[in-house]
């Protein structure tokens, strides 16, 4: 409960603010001031999320289903190739041009070519995921292996740690506040890739719920979907930040306060289960 209580104190502004948007649009619909074909009310946005409540579980299922593996793929190619270069000079002079080359082309402009190519619209959707969303992470694995202190690696020399044992121990854990902020701001990358395949090629998912419905004019359903997105994406990105594995803030506090990880997940729950 304290924990709960110091939530409310810290965060009553920002409590304040959204309730003011809420209540500003419910006032702006309910007097007519707002354009009632897009901005419809409150009423008729609640009663469509009832009707559609199990479906949008069904399309953020299938939403997740294509950004889970991508998500993955993306990180693995990321570490790999990131290492590699972070750790070896020569290779990293010659290959960085060519990849900063290719991360400033969207890859929305590849997605004709990719949808076309793909045997299926799963595999297009998993591809245009991860060439939008690999770059952060990639970069931020590079800058983090070049950053180490020097100090780690004579310890590790001295300790004769090599291989794997000496990425495991020294390397990842050294290069990861870097690493795992990169990753964070892939996931924003993630779900626009995402959002945009889902409206173009797919049955289900989040952006699908949205595209549709917005060519029906229904557009009650269209706030539903916008409403639902925004509220995933914000859960999503913040759990992403606070926990493990991902979490970014915790490690990063973990690390400069000295303090174990597990030691400070506890008081957090309560944090968590909030959002």
């Amino acid at each position: 409960m304290k924990y709960i209580k110091n939530f409310v104190k810290k965060y009553w502004v920002t409590g304040l603010i959204f309730a003011s948007m809420v209540l500003w649009y419910y006032l702006a619909t309910q007097t007519g001031h707002a354009n009632p074909f897009l901005f419809p009310k409150v009423s008729s946005i609640a009663k469509a999320y009832q009707s559609d409540k199990s479906l949008m579980g069904v399309n953020l299922l299938a939403s997740f289903k294509v950004m889970v593996p991508a998500v993955f793929f993306s990180l693995a190619i990321a570490l790999t190739l990131g290492t590699f270069l972070g750790m070896n000079k020569k290779a990293r002079e010659a290959l960085h041009p060519v990849i900063y080359t290719f991360s400033v082309v969207p890859a929305i402009l590849l997605s004709p070519f990719v949808l076309l190519m793909a045997p299926n619209m799963f595999v297009a959707s998993v591809i245009l995921i991860v060439y939008s969303t690999v770059w952060s992470t990639l970069f931020a694995t590079i800058t983090g292996i070049q950053t180490i202190d020097k100090r780690y690696l004579d310890k590790a020399a001295t300790l004769e740690l090599k291989g794997f044992q000496k990425f495991f121990k020294v390397i990842l854990p050294a290069a990861s506040p870097s690493i795992l902020a990169g990753f964070v701001n892939s996931l924003r990358n993630t779900f626009i890739m995402l959002v945009y395949a889902e409206m173009y090629g797919a049955q289900y998912g989040m952006g699908y719920y949205v595209k549709k419905f917005s060519d029906f004019g229904l557009y009650n359903k269209v706030w539903v979907g916008f409403i639902f997105m925004v509220i995933v994406m914000v859960i999503v990105m913040q759990l992403g930040a606070i926990t493990p594995p991902v979490g970014t803030f915790l490690f990063i506090s973990c690390g400069v306060a000295k303090l174990p990880v597990e030691k400070a997940v506890k008081p957090l729950l309560p944090y968590i289960a909030t959002v």
